[in-house]
């Protein structure tokens, strides 16, 4: 507490009365890969062309969408449950350049009617931010090639947690950083690491169907909406302000 409020109590009463306001306008925490960006194609083929690099068994397309969303030790481990540890340094390096050649001629691009709900969202007053298990050089990259940085308040990376998706830590150091309540915001992902991340930290959560998980999936890990189109984003928002 002592680290976010000053010791004079009148500076105190004026950050709480402008972080009170500005928790009434809203957080809404996306997810990347599936969520805003359709990166499936890229990640995927990645993945397979890693695989073949290093010499491991073959994984089919299904296999690796499964585990998108997580931090690439993740996707590695729960691929090859027996991988030794030492490579996993190794398949992270190797995937890493073939996404960036890969990128030369697979571009990602945002899903279907991202842009406009971003705009319609940021210019509403919402607070619109990224927590991605990808790189946060990769996310500032991609977001300025999609043409949604500019709607985008903060980024947050892999690298700048200890504990990824399914543990809170994106979530809570976002709301430290953008000064929020859990109360006062939503996490909106496309898999149940999304979903359970954002319950974690106490947030409200909402599944998209248009990604790499399942509806089921979704409900399972205890969404508290499931949308089929990025737009009816902006009913739920809206009713929540109520």
């Amino acid at each position: 507490m002592d680290a976010y409020f000053p010791n004079n109590k009148y500076l105190c009463l004026a950050f709480y009365k402008i972080h009170e306001i500005n928790m009434g306008k809203g957080l809404i925490i996306f997810d990347f890969d599936g969520t805003l960006g359709d990166t499936r194609r890229n990640i995927v083929t990645t993945m397979q062309m890693t695989i073949a690099e290093l010499h491991l068994p073959n994984r089919s397309e299904e296999e690796c969408a499964a585990t998108i969303g997580l931090p690439l030790a993740g996707c590695f481990r729960t691929l090859f449950p027996d991988i030794q540890d030492e490579l996993i340094p190794r398949c992270a390096e190797t995937y890493r350049r073939y996404f960036n050649e890969n990128l030369k001629t697979i571009q990602p691009e945002a899903f279907p009617g991202v842009v406009e709900t971003l705009a319609i969202l940021h210019r509403k007053g919402f607070s619109l931010t990224i927590a991605s298990s990808r790189s946060r050089n990769s996310l500032t990259e991609l977001t300025h090639n999609m043409g949604i940085a500019d709607y985008i308040s903060y980024l947050l990376g892999a690298d700048d947690v200890k504990e990824a998706k399914p543990k809170p830590e994106p979530v809570l150091k976002t709301l430290a950083e953008m000064h929020y309540n859990a109360s006062k915001t939503l996490v909106v992902g496309d898999m149940a690491v999304d979903i359970q991340m954002g319950a974690n930290a106490g947030a409200k959560t909402c599944g998209v169907t248009w990604g790499n998980g399942t509806k089921d999936e979704l409900e399972a890990a205890g969404a508290t909406f499931i949308i089929d189109r990025i737009e009816d984003l902006i009913e739920i928002v809206n009713k929540g302000k109520d």
